[in-house]
C-alpha cells in the first residue's frame, strides 16, 4: 500500500491524533517556516500521540535549502515586454534594480540565459553583465512584489543546497532523532554527501530523501539517486524549471528509476490543492494521485491541503480512500531489467506470487531488506521486524509495510521466530493457519546478512 505524507502546520498542528487515524503514515514539518522552539514542540506532540496510538509514525524534516528570492520593492513593480530589469549586487538606484538573496549568484550567470520570477510569470533574458551586475530584458508583461522567488533553470550555478541556515537546522534535528531529513534544490550526489557528513558529526543516521526540483538535478539523477536513501518529485520548482508540460514524463522516470534501486520515493505538490478551500477534490486531481500511485510511488504528500487547508481531515481521508481503490488494479510483481542485485529480496516475491500468503515477515537491522522486497512489489503485507526503534519509524516511509515490531535482539535464529509468532499472535497480526514467508540472516541483527527465506505454516 502507497503511504501517506502529510505537512504539519497551523490547520493540523491540534489534529494531529485524528491525522494518524485517518491513514498518516510521516509528518512533514517544512523548515521554511517556525522555529527550533515551535518544530521541538511539534516533534514531541507527533511522538507523544503516536506512542498512544500505538503508531510507529516517521518525522520528515524539510530543510529550506536555497531558496532565491528577489529583495525588498517599494510597493508592485510593473513589467512590460522589452522593459530592461537589473540584478545587482550593491544598493538599488532605480526600481529596475533588483537585489536577490544570494547576490554571487551573479557570477554564475552567462548572457543568454533565462531567469524566472514569481513561480515563473514573469521570464527574462540576460543581455549583458559586469562584476557587479546582470542587465535582463523583460519577455513577458507581469507583476513583481518584494520576495518573489527566482528560478535560473539554464545556470549552472555554483551554489551549495546546504545553507548555513540548513546546517543549524540539521544539527538541531539530529539531536532531537528525526527519522528523515529532505534536502531541497539538490544539484549533485556531493549536497547529500554534505549533509550526510553534518548529520555524522552529531552521531545521526536518518535517512536522507533528496528533493528532485531543480533542472541540474534531474541530470543528475543516477548519481543522486545511489547517494541518497531516497527521492521527493518536488513538482513545484520542478515545473518551472524544467517547463510544467514536462513534469508527468520526468515524474515517471524518476519513479521508475528509484524503484529499480529500492529507494523510497515521495511524489509532492498539488495532490489534492484544491481541497485547500473545498471538502472535495476535483476529478482530475484523484487521477493525479491514483497515477502517482501507479507509477510506483512510496508515497503521495499533502503541503498546503494540512497546513493552512480547511479541510486536512477530509484530504487525508481521500488520498487514503483512492489509494485503496487504486491498490484494486494495481501492477503488482514487478520485474527489472539488468543484474538483478536483489535476489534473496526478488525470490520471495516470485514465491509469494506461487503461495499467496498472509504476510511476508523481514526481520531487518537497518531496513534494507525490507525495502528490496517492497521494490518488488508483493501483493502480500509486508511485516518489518526489527531492535532498532530508529529503523522502526523510518519503515513507516516504505511501500508495502503494514505492520512494524520492535523486538529485543535476539541472537539464536529459532527463538526469534518464535517470539515474533508469540508476539504477533497475541496482537492478532497472524492467527493460526496462516502461511507467512520469512526472511532474515545468519548473523541475527547484522546489517546486510539476510541470506535465508522461510515458509511458515503459523
Amino acid at each position: 500500500m502507497t503511504k501517506i505524507v502529510a505537512t504539519l502546520g497551523p490547520s493540523s498542528q491540534d489534529k494531529i491524533d485524528k491525522l494518524i487515524k485517518s491513514g498518516v503514515n510521516v509528518f512533514r514539518l517544512n523548515f521554511s517556516h517556525a522555529d527550533h522552539n515551535i518544530h521541538k514542540k511539534a516533534i514531541n506532540k507527533i511522538r507523544e500521540t503516536a506512542k498512544k496510538l500505538g503508531s510507529k509514525t516517521a518525522i520528515l524534516q524539510d530543510i529550506s535549502g536555497p531558496k532565491i528570492r528577489i529583495g525588498e520593492i517599494d510597493g508592485i513593480l510593473e513589467l512590460n515586454k522589452g522593459d530592461k530589469i537589473r540584478l545587482v549586487k550593491d544598493q538599488p538606484t532605480s526600481k529596475y534594480d533588483l537585489t536577490l538573496s544570494f547576490p554571487e549568484i551573479i557570477d554564475d550567470l552567462q548572457v543568454g540565459e533565462y531567469v524566472f520570477f514569481a513561480d515563473g510569470t514573469i521570464r527574462a533574458k540576460v543581455v549583458e553583465k559586469d562584476p557587479h551586475s546582470a542587465t535582463l530584458i523583460v519577455k513577458n508583461a507581469g507583476v513583481l512584489s518584494s520576495r518573489k522567488g527566482v528560478n535560473f533553470p539554464h545556470s549552472n550555478l555554483s551554489l551549495s543546497a546546504i545553507t548555513p541556515k540548513d546546517e543549524k537546522d540539521l544539527r538541531f534535528g539530529a539531536k532531537e532523532g528525526i527519522d528523515i531529513v529532505a534536502i531541497s534544490f539538490v544539484n549533485s550526489a556531493q549536497d547529500i554527501q554534505k549533509a550526510r557528513e553534518i548529520l555524522r558529526q552529531e552521531g545521526a543516521n536518518p535517512w536522507i530523501v533528496a528533493k528532485i526540483e531543480t533542472k541540474k538535478a534531474v541530470e543528475n539523477l543516477a548519481s543522486i539517486l545511489q547517494a541518497s536513501d531516497g527521492v521527493m518529485v518536488a513538482r513545484g520548482d520542478l515545473g518551472i524549471e524544467v517547463g510544467i508540460e514536462k513534469v508527468p514524463v520526468i515524474q515517471k522516470r524518476i519513479i521508475k528509476e528509484a524503484n529499480r534501486l529500492g529507494k523510497p520515493v515521495i511524489t509532492a505538490t498539488q495532490m489534492l490543492l484544491s481541497m485547500v478551500n473545498s471538502p472535495f477534490p476535483t476529478r482530475a486531481e484523484v487521477s493525479d494521485v491514483a497515477n502517482a500511485v501507479m507509477d510506483g510511488s512510496d508515497a503521495v504528500m499533502l503541503s498546503d491541503e494540512t497546513t493552512v487547508g480547511k479541510y486536512p481531515i477530509e484530504a487525508v481521508e481521500t488520498l487514503r480512500k483512492v489509494i485503496k481503490e487504486t491498490m484494486s488494479i494495481y501492477p503488482f510483481y514487478k520485474r527489472y531489467e539488468g543484474k538483478d542485485v536483489d535476489a534473496i529480496a526478488g525470490s520471495v516475491a516470485d514465491l509469494c506470487k506461487s503461495i499467496a500468503p498472509k504476510a511476508i515477515v523481514s526481520f531487518t537491522s537497518s531496513g534494507t531488506t525490507v525495502k528490496s522486497i517492497a521494490k518488488y512489489r508483493p501483493q502480500a503485507p509486508i511485516i518489518a521486524v526489527t531492535h532498532d526503534k530508529k529503523t522502526s519509524h523510518k519503515l513507516s516511509l516504505v511501500w508495502g509495510v503494514q505492520e512494524i515490531l520492535e523486538m529485543p535482539k535476539i541472537k539464536n535464529p529459532e527463538n526469534l521466530i518464535q517470539k515474533f509468532l508469540d508476539v504477533a499472535q497475541r496482537e492478532k497480526i497472524i492467527a493460526p493457519g496462516d502461511t507467512i514467508i520469512l526472511t532474515m540472516g545468519s548473523i541475527v541483527g547484522k546489517e546486510g546478512t539476510t541470506n535465508m527465506i522461510r515458509v511458515v505454516e503459523v
